[in-house]
């Protein structure tokens, strides 16, 4: 698994514009696995900070204990609708997956602007995938640039 830091070096461009589209809005949607398996979807605040991928949680919520018990997530970029009239106008939107460390060293956890008094969950994220869709500047392509972990860079256009 990868640091955000690692994948910015490794593929700077593509790291950049997933980054661009994940600050773009505060929330995020971000998938866990419930205790049978099944997949939750929890809105969620994540940020970027020395170089590292973070969120955070309440304490007991229901991500939080999903991620303690499994790690693995997929978080999703908020998408802005496509310009119907000029597709290529669309930012695109970025996912990415990996697997959650809680990290409870109070040294870190102070470096966080975290609720007064109130015990909070804060985890780093390593990254296994990154992925960024847009459409193409001319408009005929659906554009995925992807990065995963031991396999590298690669990209796929669709018609």
């Amino acid at each position: 698994m990868a640091s955000w830091q690692e994948i910015e070096k490794e593929v700077p461009e593509l790291a950049g514009r997933v980054r661009e589209l994940l600050d773009a809005h505060r929330h995020k949607t971000m998938a866990t696995l419930r205790r049978d398996g099944s997949p939750r979807i929890s809105g969620t605040e994540a940020r970027f900070k020395d170089g590292e991928l973070w969120l955070g949680s309440m304490p007991g919520s229901v991500k939080a204990k999903d991620l303690r018990r499994d790690p693995r997530l997929a978080l999703h970029s908020a998408s802005e609708d496509p310009d119907d009239e000029n597709p290529s106008r669309w930012a695109g939107d970025a996912k990415l997956a990996g697997r959650a460390v809680e990290v409870t060293d109070p040294q870190v956890l102070g470096r966080f602007e975290l609720p007064e008094g109130q015990e909070s969950h804060l985890f780093r994220i390593d990254v296994t995938e990154v992925v960024r869709t847009f459409v193409d500047a001319d408009g005929e392509h659906l554009v995925i640039q992807m990065w995963h972990e031991g396999r590298g860079f690669r990209e796929v256009r669709r018609r």
